[in-house]
């Protein structure tokens, strides 16, 4: 034997086993924890590519309307590049 006394010897043996158990229980969770993340990253992934093909449709619907109404691919003026550019003077003044 290796000098230990057989009632050594069975608590090494208990204690490396309850070491390995805990080892075990940790690493099952962190896989579990990155199986969860693994999993949200596919579902927000899906629900982005679920968003893209929801505006390509707008985008084609909106076009479609253009279409008929004439107006084919001309810019579209913002309602802030229509205000002046200073403000007219104030009636105290």
């Amino acid at each position: 034997m290796d000098g230990q006394e057989p009632g050594d010897q069975k608590q090494s043996t208990a204690d490396m086993t309850v070491f390995v158990q805990n080892l075990l229980g940790q690493m099952q969770s962190r896989f579990q924890t990155m199986s969860n993340s693994i999993g949200k990253v596919h579902l927000n992934c899906r629900v982005l590519d679920e968003m893209g093909s929801r505006i390509g449709e707008l985008e084609q619907s909106i076009n479609n309307l253009k279409a008929e109404m004439g107006v084919e691919n001309e810019p579209t003026e913002r309602t802030e590049e229509k205000a002046p550019a200073t403000e007219p003077p104030h009636k105290d003044q």
